[in-house]
C-alpha cells in the first residue's frame, strides 16, 4: 500500500473513531506513518483528504452491501444476508456516524458522498425488493422505495441503540424486528 492509500485509510479510521474535528493532520500522519510533506504532496489539506476517505468508506460499504444483495437466494434471503453480515456494531456505521458530525453535515462537499452512499444503499435495497415483488415473494402493493428506506433507518437506528447500550443486542433486536416485518409481508 502506498503512502496516499495509507493516508486515506488512516483518515477513514480516524473519522470513524473521532469525527472530523477530532481528526487532526498530525493524528493522520502518525497513524499512516507518513510525514507532513507526504500528506501535503498528495492532498491540498485535511478537507481534501477527508473527502477521499469518505469516498473510500462509501465504496467499501456499497461493495459489502452488493456482495450480499447480488448473491444467491430469494430477495428476502439476500436482504437477510446483508442485515445479518458481521459488523463492528459498537463502532457504528462508518458512513452513518458521519451524519452526526456537524462539520461534515455543514459542508456540502463532505456531506455529498455521505448522502449519495445512503441514497445508493436505499436504491440497491429497493431493486432487490422490486425483484422480490416481481417473483411473488412480496405483495404487489409493496412500496419498495419506502421499505428500503425503512430497512436503512432501522439499520442505522440499531447502531445508535447498540452504541448507547454498549452492547450489540439492541442492534440484533432491530435487525430481527425488521426481518420479522419483512417476513410478515
Amino acid at each position: 500500500m502506498g503512502t496516499r492509500d495509507q493516508l486515506i485509510d488512516s483518515t477513514r479510521e480516524l473519522l470513524w473513531e473521532r469525527g472530523y474535528v477530532g481528526t487532526s493532520p498530525k493524528a493522520i500522519q502518525q497513524r499512516a506513518g507518513a510525514g507532513q510533506g507526504s500528506m501535503y504532496h498528495h492532498f491540498a489539506g485535511k478537507k481534501e483528504l477527508a473527502l477521499a476517505a469518505v469516498r473510500r468508506s462509501a465504496d467499501v460499504l456499497l461493495a459489502a452491501a452488493d456482495e450480499q444483495l447480488h448473491g444467491p437466494g430469494t430477495a428476502v434471503d439476500r436482504i437477510t444476508a446483508y442485515l445479518r453480515r458481521e459488523r463492528e456494531v459498537l463502532k457504528g456505521c462508518p458512513i452513518g456516524r458521519l451524519t452526526q458530525d456537524p462539520d461534515i453535515v455543514a459542508d456540502p462537499l463532505l456531506r455529498a458522498p455521505v448522502d449519495e452512499t445512503l441514497t445508493g444503499l436505499r436504491a440497491r435495497l429497493a431493486e432487490v425488493l422490486d425483484e422480490g415483488r416481481a417473483a411473488g415473494e412480496l405483495p404487489g402493493t409493496t412500496d419498495a422505495a419506502a421499505l428500503a428506506a425503512t430497512i436503512v433507518a432501522v439499520l442505522q437506528g440499531g447502531y445508535v441503540l447498540a452504541r448507547a447500550a454498549n452492547a450489540p443486542e439492541p442492534f440484533d433486536q432491530a435487525v430481527s424486528g425488521v426481518l420479522s416485518l419483512l417476513a410478515a409481508l
